[in-house]
């Protein structure tokens, strides 16, 4: 090819201003002015200011098949939603319609508002969110947004976002003001800061009006605020005020300085660890369990019980739990959790209830298989292990290694209870089948610990003419058994334990181990028929703070050196028992033939022995497959390391750090229930069968909150009848006497029950 002949053929750029749309148009454009042009000839010539000239241009290239909307999306830079918004107003209304700006035209007058309408609107004044009124009205949230913003409504001032206009103390009754201004404010206004009763010093806020935090949050913007100081207006029957109550107790479970002392801060932040900590607490026991659940309720609502404009909203939270979940000192806090309890409750540990809690995973990630034994299927399954005291109320919890079993488990969780009680104590473990091991007993034993658990397998049963009747008051209970007590041995003689077995109504034997002699045996029996208050924690941690509800979706690397059942063992398992099937089947014909011939229905001898013939071979070959698989299958090892699996780089498990956080999070939520309901227990006579719902109606009731000098007065609106308001009345002047402040101020807390209206 010549060189001419090269420049001819060689593409020529497009002159700068050009825009191609396709094989047939092109945009060329100069200055603000723009020429379309379709197979080189001029269709439109407009000054690109002019948006009606555009458009129309648009529609024409539409109209006459020269571009799809696509392409002329692509080259005038627009959607193509817009593109067929242009042909709706064109078709109705001519070259007028084109070029108007965007939203609602002003010269259109808005539409009356209907009943629907009104509706929302009182609903969005009571804090109702945009997805709780679709949900009661059957509609969109989409429409429900389209609505407001036709009806232009505007949220009240506490629910804007940050930088507002500064409202005049005057208009905001009981505020708590900031210590710079306590010298000109009147009573009604702001209470100083100081130290809370753990002796941490905190920055004074700067705000005055409790409804407008702009200041704070400007100065926690500027890195120069760590956790913003609750500051409290003066609000009547606000919704959920009553779980004010649990603060007491929050603030007597030591987890806040617990907390500080491990994590220290979490940098400079608005919401900061002390912040995030009583949300997530006082949430739990709202019954808002995950921060998802958020988008149900006012944010301005919730922020005035913990002294704030509003509550942390759901991407806020999580990003503050992933924050804590980041230093990895989970696993820390609950052990500290747990010794702190144990100096206070330590006469409650005689027994300890350990026991495995499966949480069945329905994602896309293909993660290790647990049994799950409500459901009595294997599937896909995380398993924590909770230690309980004797009451029933947890200890702490370990998340184990992709569902270790409970055999395995033990001795690590009562390494981890030796360190919390010391070296001198004697417990007494109690645990189901799940942890039978004879060699595990020993081991132990060995540690220090007693045992109490089932019997696990068959054994021999006892006779019933032997079995006494055995009756007692234990914890102020009447219970009364059928029992038989005698001493067994395992490990060839090695190891002596103490087998009480009871005779149930239905006649069955139920045999309980135990290595400890000194228990009358109707002790030893209610002690292990007891576990089932563990079941019912875990019942009504499923059922009341959602235990099984995922935080997060992110997935780990598994551990490669895992042991797992060999898959290639689990196929040759597989084959053999199908050539034991064949081998029994070809037997049963056998003998089948043989029988047929021996009653006469087998024509001649030449027939059966053909028949017989072939089974025997037949029957040669299944016993020569059987042989040979059971060989193959003794050359594999049962269980070999993960990184030597097949799909070993596929291999992954949930993330567990900011599960097992809530979960702590969690325990000192019904930790603190319980101990509201155990002071309420000299007052309502009823506090076994209905204590915790009473409690739980008490934290969830409306109450007025008042500053007043030095006090923080909350006030719960009267309960469903007069003597739970009498009740829970005494739970509130054995709260006073505490004399406890609430985190981050001054303020002492004064509880009381508002006398009903007649």
């Amino acid at each position: 090819m010549s060189a001419k002949q090269q420049i001819l053929l060689e593409f020529c750029p497009p002159p700068a201003g050009t825009i191609i749309v396709n094989d047939r148009v092109c945009l060329h454009s100069e200055g603000p002015r723009r020429v379309v042009l379709v197979h080189g000839v001029i269709v439109a010539h407009y000054d690109m200011r002019d948006r009606a000239a555009e458009e129309y241009a648009m529609l024409t290239l539409l109209d006459s098949g020269y571009a799809d909307q696509k392409e002329i999306a692509r080259a005038f830079r627009c959607s193509e939603r817009s593109i067929r918004r242009y042909a709706q107003r064109f078709e109705l209304s001519g070259l007028p319609a084109l070029g108007r700006t965007p939203g609602r035209p002003s010269a259109i007058a808005p539409k009356e508002t209907d009943g629907r309408d009104r509706m929302i609107l009182r609903m969005k004044e009571k804090g109702v969110s945009n997805r709780g009124i679709a949900r009661r009205l059957g509609l969109a949230e989409n429409s429900v947004r389209k609505r407001l913003r036709r009806l232009r409504w505007q949220p009240p001032p506490e629910a804007l976002l940050p930088f507002l206009e500064k409202t005049d103390e005057a208009e905001v009754p009981g505020a708590v003001a900031s210590s710079s201004r306590i010298a000109e404010s009147s009573s009604t206004q702001a209470v100083i800061l100081g130290k809370v009763t753990t002796g941490e010093q905190l920055a004074a806020s700067f705000d005055v009006n409790p409804l407008d935090r702009s200041l704070d949050r400007l100065l926690a913007a500027m890195d120069r605020l760590e956790d913003a100081a609750p500051m409290f207006a003066r609000t009547e029957n606000l919704p959920g005020a009553g779980v004010l109550l649990a603060i007491p107790a929050l603030v007597g479970s030591g987890l806040l300085s617990v907390a500080r002392k491990i994590y220290g801060s979490l940098g400079p932040a608005f919401y900061g660890l002390r912040t995030t900590l009583v949300t997530s607490v006082l949430l739990a026991l709202l019954r808002i369990p995950r921060p998802e659940t958020l988008k149900e309720y006012s944010p301005g609502d919730l922020g005035r019980i913990v002294g704030l404009d509003r509550i942390p909203e759901v991407k806020t939270l999580r990003r503050k739990l992933a924050r804590l979940a980041a230093v990895k000192k989970s696993r820390e806090l609950g052990l500290e959790m747990a010794r702190l309890r144990i100096a206070e409750r330590g006469r409650t540990l005689g027994f300890l209830y350990v026991d495995g809690h499966v949480r069945a995973y329905h994602g896309k990630h293909v993660i290790p298989k647990a049994y799950v034994t409500r459901k009595r299927i294997a599937g896909p399954a995380t398993t924590d292990y909770w230690v309980n005291d004797q009451k029933g109320d947890p200890l702490f919890v370990v998340t184990a290694e992709t569902n270790t079993g409970m055999s395995r488990m033990l001795i690590p969780i009562l390494q981890e209870v030796r360190n919390l009680i010391g070296t001198k104590r004697r417990l007494t473990v109690v645990f189901d089948r799940g942890g039978w091991s004879p060699t595990l007993f020993q081991s132990i034993l060995d540690m220090g610990f007693d045992i109490l658990t089932y019997r696990k397998g068959r054994f021999r049963h006892v006779a019933e003419k032997r079995f006494v009747l055995r009756k007692a008051r234990l914890e102020g209970r009447r219970v009364e058994y059928l029992l038989h007590d005698q001493a067994v041995r395992f490990l060839k003689g090695k190891l002596r334990l103490r087998q009480v077995t009871r005779l149930t109504e239905t006649r069955h034997q139920t045999a309980v181990m135990t290595s400890r002699w000194d228990l009358r045996d109707i002790v030893v029996a209610y002690r292990m028929f007891e576990r089932w208050r563990q079941e019912n924690f875990f019942k009504y941690m499923r059922q009341e703070f959602l235990l099984d509800a995922l935080v997060d979706y992110e997935i780990e690397p598994d551990d490669p050196n895992r042991s797992i059942p060999n898959p290639a063992r689990k196929v040759a398992d597989k084959e053999l028992r199908n050539a034991r099937a064949r081998y029994a089947k070809l037997q049963e014909k056998y003998g089948s033939t043989a029988l047929d011939y021996l009653e006469g229905r087998t024509t001649t001898m030449r027939a059966f022995t053909a028949a017989e013939k072939q089974i025997l071979r037949e029957i040669q070959d299944a016993a020569n497959d059987v042989a040979r698989l059971t060989e193959r299958q003794k050359s594999l090892p049962a269980r070999i390391p993960l990184s030597e699996a097949p799909d070993a780089e596929k291999a992954v498990k949930l993330s567990t750090e900011r599960k097992h956080l809530t979960n702590v999070l969690k325990m000192v939520a019904y930790q603190i229930e319980g101990s509201l309901v155990e002071l309420l227990r000299p007052h309502y006579s009823r506090t076994e069968d209905e204590g915790r719902t009473l409690i739980q109606t008490a934290l969830r009731s409306s109450a007025t909150i008042e500053p007043n000098g030095q006090q923080l007065r909350v006030t719960l609106a009267p309960l469903s009848s007069p003597h739970r308001s009498k009740a829970i009345a005494l739970l509130c002047n054995t709260l006073n006497q505490t004399e406890t402040t609430f985190p981050g101020t001054d303020l002492r807390l004064r509880f009381a029950v508002a006398e009903p209206k007649i």
